[in-house]
This record gives structure tokens, C-alpha cells and sequence, in this order.
């Protein structure tokens, strides 16, 4: 697995420096661009499109604090990405019934409101649980990057809140 951070010469945290990150893309960007390989051979040129696709794939990551943390998760051996592990908190997994019960009733006639309610409850969740992982992440420790892994899923619980607000909103309100 490469490591983004390495890649991009950062340290190995959730808090990253976006524009240090943003001016080593562009660095990285230039030097592994395959129109600097055009005159050199096939074999040259592929490896080029190559390292230029890992450079814009981990910017991708590392923007990304979701994603991000997910990485960071990776390098510590705690895999995300396809797992079927459900989620273990019955508490916020009855409120996410419940905002999408708010989100079904959603009509033309009554759904503005709501859908303004249900962005305000998404941006307030998106805050409170970003500022948990930041910390379990900056613990670092098994137990820390457990707790930060079930924020994480949590995390995309909402976002995927979020998709689904944002097209009913579309849906009625466009």
C-alpha cells in the first residue's frame, strides 16, 4: 500500500497543511506530468501516466478528511474500505431511522423546512463527530483508532444523510 504521506513528504497526521499539500501537488503534478516523457520512450511514458495518476489519486485522499482518516486508519492495519461490519451504536443508528423518516415525509408543500432542519442536524453532526476523530486519530494508540474507525462509519452514515437530503431537495426545491 503507498503511503500518501510519504508520497507527499507530510507527516503521518489528520491535521494536515492543505496549502503545503496543495503547492507539493502541484510540484508533483509538474514533475510526473507524461507530457514531459513525450519524447522518450513507451515504456518511460507509461511509468510517468502511472506516477502522475498516484499523485492525483493520494491528493485526492489526503484532501479529503473522511478519506484521510481512512488512510491514516490503513497505514495503523484498521481496514474500512468494503467492510461489512455494522454499526454497533443503537442509539445513532435509531436517530438515523428517524432522520430519514423526517427525510420520507418530505412533500413540495411542507419539505422546506424540514430539509433546512435536516442540513442544520448534518452540519452540527459533520462537526462534533470530525472533532472526535481528530482526536482518537492524535491519540494514537488500538483502543484510540477503534473508537476513531466507529467515528468513521458514523461519519459516512451521515454523509450519506447528506446525499440523500441533498436529492430530495433537488427533487422538490430545483
Amino acid at each position: 500500500m503507498t503511503n500518501y504521506f510519504e508520497l507527499f513528504g507530510l507527516p503521518v497526521t489528520y491535521e494536515l497543511d492543505l496549502a503545503a499539500l496543495s503547492q507539493t501537488y502541484q510540484e508533483l503534478q509538474r514533475l510526473t506530468h507524461p507530457d514531459r516523457f513525450a519524447d522518450q520512450g513507451q515504456q518511460q511514458q507509461r511509468i510517468a501516466l502511472q506516477k502522475n495518476s498516484l499523485v492525483s489519486d493520494g491528493y485526492s485522499v489526503l484532501k479529503s478528511p473522511a478519506r484521510r482518516a481512512e488512510h491514516l486508519l490503513s497505514l495503523r492495519g484498521i481496514e474500512l474500505a468494503g467492510e461489512t461490519q455494522t454499526m454497533q451504536d443503537m442509539d445513532f443508528l435509531m436517530q438515523q431511522m428517524e432522520w430519514r423518516e423526517m427525510l420520507a415525509d418530505v412533500t413540495a408543500d411542507s419539505g422546506e423546512e424540514v430539509i433546512e432542519e435536516l442540513h442544520e442536524i448534518i452540519e452540527a453532526q459533520h462537526k462534533q463527530l470530525y472533532q472526535a476523530l481528530q482526536r482518537e486519530l492524535e491519540q494514537q494508540s488500538a483502543q484510540s483508532d477503534q473508537a476513531a474507525a466507529d467515528l468513521l462509519r458514523k461519519i459516512k452514515f451521515i454523509d450519506k444523510l447528506h446525499a440523500e437530503v441533498m436529492e430530495k431537495e433537488e427533487q422538490f426545491f430545483s
